[in-house]
């Protein structure tokens, strides 16, 4: 068994070493199709000619010269292509961070727009555990430290049965800002705890945004709230919260009927 694991091992870091050499022959071969073979063989004889050494910063300023030959889709769509196909062979953590890694150094600058693209198409392929891992990539970088990133962290370990993980980076990272966190956010984390029975982490919530005085937009919040409070055999508190927020419960008509009914009036 121990021989098997070492030998997924090695796969892994294979093919993450690779993946330096997968890139530069994609992006090579979009260059010969922009340019001349002539301006091509030279510009490969200026490169790589026999007994040439660059130091790290020349072989840096090679990577970006060759990353500008290539539009930002088509590196998005070949991180993309890498990561999923990582799962047909070993998914862990440390696969994914390299092939990250050797993704971001062929990059001027940090590509944030990029990856929340790669993020996006992620998402759509329903890529769960690859969205929480490349969002914590990110983070452990320094970026996309916005509460946007954060919803969609708390949405992907969701998504990835991974409710616990979700509470614990609700309460180090959002929790402690409720006067301003988004209704938005707060109702997902509601329904997160609600679905997975944690009753008192959802009336904490809750009652931590009434105390900046914050009210609910809707009734769907309200109505966990209070069946979270009857739950945990709190009835008044139920009743108060129903009491509080009754008008939520009135179905006002909608302005396009109200114009309606005016006009129908005055005919």
């Amino acid at each position: 068994m121990s021989y098997i694991i070492r030998s997924l091992s090695r796969l892994g870091v294979s093919r993450v070493q690779n993946f330096n050499y997968s890139y530069s022959a994609m992006v090579q071969t979009e260059m010969s199709t922009q340019r001349t073979s002539q301006a091509l063989v030279e510009n490969q004889h200026n490169i790589h000619s026999p007994g040439q050494c660059l130091d790290e910063d020349d072989r840096d300023a090679e990577k970006q010269r060759i990353s500008r030959n290539i539009s930002k889709r088509e590196k998005g769509e070949f991180l993309v292509k890498t990561l999923i196909d990582l799962k047909d062979r070993l998914d862990n953590k440390e696969s994914v961070y390299g092939a990250l890694d050797a993704w971001v150094a062929w990059e001027q600058s940090f590509p944030i727009a990029s990856l929340k693209n790669v993020i996006i198409a992620l998402e759509k392929e329903e890529e769960w555990h690859k969205v929480v891992q490349v969002i914590k990539w990110m983070l452990s970088k320094g970026q996309g430290t916005t509460m946007g990133t954060y919803a969609q962290l708390i949405n992907a370990l969701d998504m990835d049965n991974r409710v616990d993980e979700a509470h614990a980076f609700w309460q180090k990272k959002i929790g402690i800002d409720l006067h301003s966190v988004s209704w938005q956010l707060c109702r997902r984390m509601i329904a997160i705890y609600y679905r997975n029975n944690m009753m008192e982490n959802l009336v904490k919530l809750f009652e931590g945004l009434e105390a900046y005085d914050r009210k609910p937009p809707e009734k769907s919040i309200v109505l966990r709230v209070a069946n979270a409070y009857e739950l945990l055999g709190r009835v008044t508190e139920k009743e108060r919260v129903l009491e509080k927020y009754k008008h939520l419960f009135i179905e006002d008509r909608s302005p396009k009927k109200s114009r309606k009914a005016s006009s129908m009036i005055k005919k």
